[in-house]
């Protein structure tokens, strides 16, 4: 095989072509062949049995040149990337395929190429870090969802108010005509909750078991397109009116509910996890903002198939957390008044974002000469066999210590651009608005 013609371009994609000879393009025509001939139909022969040269006499010389290019092409593709030092990623393309009059097969080929990364300013960077702040109306209010999951119902003898649940019948129409979805029967409502359409739960207050009312209302603009800003009319019948019964606030709930002998006790257990929580997930989105911050002040020009290929492989990796969930990643695109296209085009800028840190975490760690021992590597397999459960020999043999150690020296740069980073407060919303107000001028 013969290499030629290779050009590299701004957009890291590199082309060239590869010659195979005439006497190994023979042994690939042939081999197409022999695959193909159990299946080839020629009159006068059983099915299977007709030579090669009878069948290129009736199909063209050419018939198998194809099938004998596509499966030569990965070899071709391999050595021209090997001699030539090619850092290949995605998927390759075939841009062309030409025989020649000697029976000698070129291919052309497009390929992308591993980015090259420039590194900016990585360390000792300045992001906005959130305050961790739980208030006191945060702490009850978490409190109110505990009382209400151990609340009780019971009917009652009187008007609905807000906060009861009305049992109700309804019909709706527009124009005095019943449309699709706006009938119902014995249908709970918590009258509050937001639950129907703006102004529809204000007008079922007052009624009581028994009472009917015609409820009138009008779709938002934001509705779906049917009934979108209509008037609508919905004669409703209050069949049943239930009051919430919350315990009491006092040191007997906490008992019931928690490990805690007091109300203060259990409102500061509260407060600590809420913190506890609420730090996890400030620490998180700190470091997100620093890693991203570090891969913009990088320079690099990715390809569109290495992005095509991260976002594919993010895709698949969604799918199967939905999955193990029992949703469908259809289903949950559906449930999100997304079509796919519409999951791909959002998700993409993502999967852009994850690949850059990646990259520029990666050049960091060769800059910093980040490195991990092999007494830290057995250290980690110990540490996931035990969160795991599992005896560390079934670890290594299911995480290839080499797998492993790329992870951890990842692990560790990030941690070396994170723990420099500088974190400041948050700029008040004012002034935010009106940067993007000067930027937009």
């Amino acid at each position: 095989m013969i290499v030629k013609n290779v050009e590299k371009k701004e957009n890291n994609t590199a082309t060239f072509q590869v010659e195979i000879d005439k006497d190994e393009f023979e042994k690939a025509v042939n081999a197409a062949y022999l695959k193909a001939k159990k299946q080839i139909v020629v009159p006068g022969f059983r099915k299977g049995k007709a030579p090669r040269m009878v069948v290129e006499g009736m199909y063209g010389a050419d018939v198998f040149y194809n099938d004998a290019a596509e499966d030569i092409a990965p070899t071709a593709l391999a050595f021209a990337v090997e001699q030539e030092k090619l850092e290949m990623v995605g998927m390759p393309s075939i841009t062309d395929m030409d025989v020649s009059d000697e029976k000698v097969l070129t291919l052309g080929f497009e390929i992308a190429l591993y980015p090259a990364v420039t590194l900016g300013e990585y360390k000792g960077l300045e992001v906005e870090k959130e305050k961790i702040e739980i208030t006191d109306e945060a702490v009850d209010a978490e409190i109110d969802r505990v009382r209400n999951r151990n609340s009780r119902i019971q009917t009652v003898e009187r008007a609905a108010a807000m906060g009861d649940t009305a049992v109700i019948d309804f019909v709706g129409t527009i124009d005095g005509v019943a449309f699709d979805g706006g009938t119902g029967s014995d249908f709970s409502l918590k009258l509050g909750s937001g639950t129907f359409i703006p102004g529809f739960e204000e007008q079922v207050v007052g009624l009581s078991a028994g009472e009917e009312k015609d409820v009138c209302v009008t779709f938002p603009e934001e509705y779906h397109a049917d009934l979108a800003s209509k008037d609508a009319v919905f004669h409703v019948t209050c069949k049943e009116v239930k009051e919430t019964l919350l315990p009491e606030l006092d040191d007997e709930f906490a008992k019931d509910v928690s490990e805690f002998d007091t109300l203060e006790e259990y409102k500061q257990s509260i407060r600590t996890s809420m913190e506890e929580s609420r730090k996890t997930a400030v620490d998180r989105d700190f470091r997100d903002a620093v890693l991203t911050k570090a891969a913009e002040n990088a320079e690099m020009i990715l390809p569109d198939a290495m992005i095509d290929e991260k976002h594919e492989r993010m895709i698949e990796e969604y799918g199967q957390n939905l999955a193990a969930q029992g949703i469908p990643l259809e289903q949950y695109i559906g449930m999100m008044g997304m079509s796919m296209d519409d999951f791909r085009r959002t998700t993409r800028p993502s999967a852009e974002r994850q690949l850059r840190i990646s990259l520029m975490i990666d050049e960091v760690a060769k800059a910093e000469e980040v490195a991990v021992t092999d007494e830290e590597v057995e250290a980690e397999y110990a540490k996931v066999a035990e969160s795991y459960g599992m005896p560390v020999d079934d670890v290594k043999n299911s995480i290839p210590a080499d797998a492993l150690r790329k992870d951890m020296i990842e692990r560790k740069t990030a941690d070396l651009i994170c723990d420099s980073a500088v974190a400041v407060d948050p700029k008040p919303v004012e002034e935010t608005e009106e940067k993007e107000e000067t930027t937009e001028e």
